[in-house]
Order: structure tokens, then sequence, then C-alpha cells
């Protein structure tokens, strides 16, 4: 497999494991985007979250609520101005999940040499990087 057809293949493995996720979890992809940009935050405002995953702040309070239920995130009052609610991911939030895809990838990449990985690193942060400038692209209004 080379080229488009490879990229295609890759691009539809991880839109169905991402799948796989949400249905043993009970989320949609959505969600577990948004516990992507939460997590990496440390904790982040609805308000903020709308904007950095592009839905209106009542489509992210159903996000967050399916979340809470899942027992992948919290809110509560902001710290700094109770008025405000902050978003915090559980601790090990997908760690029951991701556990197995972990190891799977810990030993495929141990199949590599040092340089092999580096080629590869260096092409997932750029493919990661077009996809995420397509995204913007698609997105744009």
């Amino acid at each position: 497999m080379e080229g488009q057809d490879a990229g295609r293949e890759l691009s539809t493995a991880v839109v169905a494991f991402h799948e796989a996720v949400g249905a043993s979890l009970g989320v949609t992809a959505v969600d577990q985007r948004a516990l992507a940009v939460i997590a990496g935050a440390g904790s982040v405002s609805a308000g903020d979250l709308a904007k950095e995953i592009g839905l209106t702040p009542g489509a992210v309070t159903g996000v967050v609520d399916r979340l809470e239920r899942a027992g992948l995130a919290r809110r509560a009052p902001d710290p700094a101005d109770r008025r405000r609610l902050v978003i915090t991911a559980a601790p090990g939030a997908f760690g029951k999940v991701f556990a197995g895809l972990d190891v799977a990838m810990a030993k495929l990449m141990a199949r590599y040499s040092p340089a092999e990985q580096a080629v590869i690193g260096d092409w997932v942060a750029n493919t990661v990087d077009v996809l995420r400038e397509q995204t913007r692209l698609l997105t744009k209004r």
C-alpha cells in the first residue's frame, strides 16, 4: 500500500478506532476531541472549549454532560472567579481504553531503529499539521 491509499487507510482505521472508543465509553468523536483539549489544557472554561473545538456554548454543555456521565471529566467553580466553571479531565480518563493501544504501539515501534523512529515521528508530526490545516480550511466560515 502506497501514497494516497495508505493515507486513506490510515485515516479510516483511526476513525474506526475512535468510533469503537466512543462506543466503549458512551461518548462521541467530538466528545473525545473535547476531552483531548481539556486534558491538554489541564482545565478550560466552557466558553474557551467551545471556541477551541468550534461548537456553540450550548453544544459544549451537552459534550461536557456526556463526559461527566462517562466519568471522564468534571465541572467545578473556577478558583479565580467562582461565577465561572472550569472543566477538567478525570485522572486516567482514557487510560483503560488506550492501554492496549499503547502496548501495541510500543511493540510496533520496537521493530524500528532509533533513526527510523525519528523519521516516523517526523512523518506523524507533519501529518498532524497537514490534517489540522485541512480541517481548518474545511471548517472555515
